[in-house]
């Protein structure tokens, strides 16, 4: 089988090309390995704990906007993400530049225990946001939900 010669996707905002991707590749290990992003976390590896959430983003033509959604890294192949948008929890905030208000109040209420699976619950308000900036209960609790 013959691969694509070409692979065009951004994270963080910054573009990313890459020559000949093997399709078994998954965007997690690409992110921490490749890229050094290492906030996504690993955990279970099978899309159950939901530490390695990261929003993926896509312009539909058809409607001419950008549709958010909030998934888990260690299942999607790079080779599916051509022309979409990846945000990392270092794609929002940092305590070098300014954390993010979702981070920043986590943080204050104390909503984190050892903060491993923090940055995943954080990616998920934070896509929550940006599809509904003024979500119900209701949405912030099914945001959540599948997150240690």
């Amino acid at each position: 089988m013959e691969r694509a010669a070409e692979l065009l996707f951004y994270v963080n905002g910054r573009k990313v090309i890459e020559e000949n991707v093997d399709p078994e590749t998954m965007l997690l290990p690409y992110l921490r390995k490749k890229l050094r992003l290492t906030g996504t976390k690993y955990g279970c590896g099978t899309g159950g704990c939901g530490a390695c959430t990261v929003m993926i983003s896509r312009y539909t033509p058809t409607t001419k906007r950008i549709s958010h959604r909030a998934a888990n890294a260690c299942l999607i192949p790079i080779c599916s993400l051509y022309g979409a948008a990846v945000t990392t929890i270092e794609g929002i905030g940092s305590t070098r530049a300014r954390i993010h208000p979702v981070q920043e109040r986590i943080a204050k209420c104390h909503g984190t225990q050892c903060g491993f699976c923090t940055p995943g619950m954080v990616m998920s308000i934070y896509t929550l946001l940006r599809n509904h900036p003024e979500p119900s209960l209701e949405q912030i609790t099914e945001a959540l939900g599948g997150r240690l």
